[in-house]
C-alpha cells in the first residue's frame, strides 16, 4: 500500500471565500433540516396574523355600526361572511357581541403567542447545538497545521460566538422574512379586497423601501466582518491576559494591560458605533417612506369616505391599522436585513472551520494495528511546516523492538518534530516512516495512536480528577488500573498525600501541583495504555534535580520492554539508551552510544562536557548547614 503514496505530501488548500449566494444557500439549507418546526411557527404566526387581522375588522364593523346607531343616514355596517345580528339583540347589546369576541380573538392570540415563543427557543437551542456540535466534531479532526495557523482565540470565538450569529439566521431571519411575507400578503389581500385604488395609492413608495434595504445590506456587511475580527483580537488579548496573569504581575504591567484591553474596548466600539450610526440613519428614512402612505391614505382615502366609497371603520381606520402595521413590517425588513449581514459574516468563519479538508486521517481501506511490536524505520524523510525551510532533511534510521534511542541536538534542530512525525500530528513532506513494516499513513489512525504513549514537555493535564487525567486515554480503566499505571509513573506517593487521593481536582491545567508532579501524572496517563512504544519529548527540562530524579526513576521503569524514543539534551537521560541520535540543522550528524559519540561527535562531547564542569561546580559550591 505504500506505493500508492506520492513522494511529497502537501497540505490541502484552505477553503476559498465564498459568496454571499452561496452562503445564504448554505443557511436556508441548514434551516430546511428542520422543515417541521419551522413550518408550525409559521402556521402559528398566519393564525396570529389571522385573529390579529379579524379583531382589526370587528373593531371597524362596531365603529360603523355605532355611527350608524347615532346617525341613521350614515351607511350601515358591512359585517363578515353575511352575517347579521340577531333582530331581539338591543343595540348595547350588539356592541357587546363584537366587543366578546374580539376579546376571545385576542386571548386566542395570547396562547398561540406563548406557544410561538416556546416552539421559537426550542428551535433557537437546537440549531446552536448543531452548528457548535458540527464545528467542534470538525476541530476534533483537523490537523496541527489548522492550529499553527489560527489563534485559539479565533476559533473560540467561532464555536461560540459566530455559531449563535449562525443560529440567528433561521430563527431571527429566515422565519421572520417567510412571516413577514405570510403577514403581508395577508394584509394585502385584505386590502385589495376592501379598496384595490386606495391599495395602490398607499403602496406606491413600496420599491423605494426594497431597493434602500438592499442598498443598507450591501454597506454594512464589510463592517460587521471588520466586527468580528476586532471581536477575535479581544478575545486573544482576554485569554493571552489570564493565562500569563503571573508574568503581568511579576513585571507590574497592571496598567498597561489595562490601557491595551481598553484600547481593543473603544476600538470595538468604534467599529460598532459606525454599524448603528448607519442603521440609525436608514431606519429613519424607511419610516419617513411609510408615513407617505399615511399621508396618501387621509386625503384620498378621506376622499372616499366622503364619497360614500369606503366605509369609516371596516374601511379607513382598518386601512390606517394595517398601513402602521405594514409599516411596522418594513422596518422588521431592516431589522432583517441588519442580521442578515451579521449571519454571512458570522457564516463565512463558521464554515470556513467546517470546511477545511481534514488532511490527516485514516484510509478507507487502512490496516488495523490492534497491537504493534514496535519496529520503526525512518526512511529519508524530510518534513517542513508552513514555510519552505525544511526542518528535517532525509533522516533515517531504525528502532528495534524494545529498543531504547536517545535523540539529542540543539532547540530547532527537529528533535520534538521526528515524535508530531511518529505520531502522525503532521505528514512527512517526503519518504516515509514505517510501523511493523507498514507505512503510518497506511495504519489506521486510532490503532496507531493508541500503540504509542507521549508524554510532552509541557504536559497539559484538565481541570478534573487526578483519576480522570490518567484515564484520558481510556475512561473504562478501573480504579486498579489507574492505581498501577500511577505506581509506574512514581506518582502513587504525591497522590496518597492530597485531600482526596485519585479523587482530587487538579485546577485547570494542573494548577494545584507540581512541574514534576504534572509529568509523572503524564506519564501514567501514558503508561495506562499499556503502549509497547512510549515517546519522551524532552520530560525532566523544566524540573529541579529532585524532580528530575524522581521523574527518571519513573521514566527507567516505563521504558522496560517497550520501544522507547527519548528526546532530551539530559547527559544522565541519554546515557540509558541503547543508542543516541545526534540532530543538527535537521539532519543526523552522528549515532551511537555514549561511549562512542565521546569519541566521534563534537556536539555530543561538548554537551557531556558542560553539563560535567556544571555538576562540579554545583556540588563544590552548596552551603553547608547552619549549626
Amino acid at each position: 500500500m505504500s506505493g500508492s503514496h506520492t513522494e511529497t505530501s502537501k497540505p490541502p488548500s484552505p477553503p476559498k471565500r465564498q459568496s454571499n449566494w452561496s452562503l445564504l444557500r448554505r443557511l436556508i439549507d441548514l434551516g430546511l433540516e428542520y422543515r417541521g418546526p419551522c413550518a408550525a411557527m409559521l402556521v402559528l404566526d398566519l393564525l396570529l396574523v389571522c385573529l390579529a387581522l379579524g379583531g382589526l375588522g370587528l373593531t371597524g364593523v362596531a365603529i360603523d355600526y355605532i355611527r350608524h346607531q347615532v346617525d341613521p343616514s350614515a351607511p350601515a355596517p358591512r359585517f363578515p361572511f353575511g352575517w347579521t345580528h340577531p333582530e331581539s339583540l338591543s343595540a348595547f347589546g350588539v356592541v357587546c357581541l363584537i366587543a366578546g369576541a374580539v376579546l376571545t380573538f385576542s386571548l386566542i392570540g395570547a396562547i398561540l403567542k406563548y406557544l410561538n415563543a416556546i416552539a421559537s427557543s426550542a428551535l433557537s437551542q437546537q440549531v446552536l447545538i448543531r452548528v457548535r456540535t458540527d464545528v467542534y466534531s470538525k476541530l476534533q479532526l483537523l490537523n496541527f497545521n489548522f492550529y499553527d495557523s489560527g489563534e485559539s482565540s479565533s476559533i473560540i470565538n467561532r464555536a461560540a460566538g459566530d455559531a449563535s450569529a449562525v443560529r440567528n439566521f433561521v430563527d431571527g431571519v429566515m422565519i421572520k422574512v417567510l412571516a413577514t411575507i405570510l403577514t403581508l400578503s395577508v394584509y394585502l389581500v385584505y386590502m385589495f379586497w376592501t379598496s384595490p385604488h386606495l391599495t395602490l395609492a398607499c403602496l406606491a413608495s413600496t420599491p423605494l423601501l426594497w431597493g434602500g434595504a438592499v442598498l443598507f445590506s450591501r454597506s454594512v456587511q464589510p463592517a460587521y466582518r471588520k466586527a468580528g475580527e476586532l471581536g477575535d483580537e479581544l478575545i486573544r488579548v482576554l485569554v493571552e491576559n489570564v493565562q500569563g496573569a503571573h508574568v503581568v504581575k511579576g513585571f507590574a504591567r497592571e496598567p498597561q494591560e489595562v490601557e491595551k484591553f481598553q484600547r481593543m474596548t473603544d476600538k470595538i466600539r468604534t467599529q460598532k458605533s459606525s454599524i448603528f450610526f448607519k442603521v440609525s440613519v436608514f431606519q429613519p428614512i424607511m419610516g419617513l417612506l411609510t408615513q407617505l402612505n399615511m399621508l396618501v391614505l387621509i386625503g384620498y382615502g378621506g376622499m372616499l369616505v366622503i364619497r360614500g366609497e369606503l366605509a369609516l371603520g371596516a374601511g379607513l381606520f382598518v386601512f390606517a391599522n394595517l398601513l402602521q402595521e405594514f409599516a411596522a413590517q418594513i422596518s422588521q425588513i431592516v431589522n432583517i436585513a441588519n442580521s442578515i449581514q451579521a449571519s454571512l459574516v458570522s457564516a463565512e468563519r463558521v464554515f470556513e472551520v467546517i470546511d477545511t479538508p481534514v488532511a490527516i486521517q485514516s484510509a478507507p481501506d487502512a490496516v488495523r494495528l490492534p497491537q504493534a511490536r514496535g519496529a520503526i524505520e525512518f526512511e529519508n524523510v524530510s518534513f517542513n511546516y508552513q514555510s519552505s525551510q525544511p526542518v528535517l532533511s532525509q533522516v533515517s534510521f531504525t528502532v528495534s523492538p524494545g529498543e531504547r534511542v536517545g535523540v539529542t541536538g540543539e532547540t530547532g534542530a527537529g528533535k520534538s518534530t521526528l515524535l508530531s512525525l511518529m505520531m502522525r500530528f503532521y505528514d512527512v513532506s517526503s519518504g516515509r516512516i514505517t510501523l511493523d513494516g507498514h507505512d503510518l499513513r497506511d495504519l489506521n489512525l486510532d490503532d496507531l495512536r493508541r500503540n504509542i504513549g507521549l508524554v510532552f514537555q509541557e504536559s497539559f493535564l484538565f481541570s478534573h480528577s487526578v483519576a480522570a487525567n490518567i484515564a484520558f486515554g481510556r475512561p473504562d480503566a478501573s480504579p486498579e488500573e489507574i492505581g498501577r499505571a500511577a505506581e509506574l509513573a512514581s506518582a502513587d506517593d504525591f497522590i496518597s498525600e492530597l485531600p482526596e487521593r485519585f479523587e482530587t481536582v487538579v485546577g485547570e491545567h494542573g494548577a494545584n501541583l507540581s512541574g514534576g508532579q504534572r509529568q509523572r501524572l503524564a506519564l501514567a496517563r501514558a503508561l495506562l495504555l499499556n503502549p509497547p512504544i512510549l515517546l519522551l519529548d524532552d520530560a525532566t527540562a523544566s524540573v529541579d534535580p529532585d524532580t528530575e530524579h524522581e521523574i527518571e526513576r519513573a521514566i527507567q521503569t516505563a521504558m522496560k520492554d517497550r520501544t522507547t524514543l527519548v528526546v532530551s539534551n539530559r547527559i544522565s537521560t541519554l546515557r540509558r539508551a541503547h543508542r543516541i541520535i545526534v540532530l543538527e540543522q535537521g539532519k543526523i550528524t552522528a549515532t551511537g552510544t555514549h561511549a562512542e559519540l565521546l569519541k566521534t561527535s563534537d556536539y555530543y562531547r561538548t554537551l557531556n562536557e558542560l553539563q560535567s564542569s556544571h555538576d562540579s561546580r554545583s556540588s563544590s559550591t552548596s552551603i553547608p548547614e547552619r549549626v
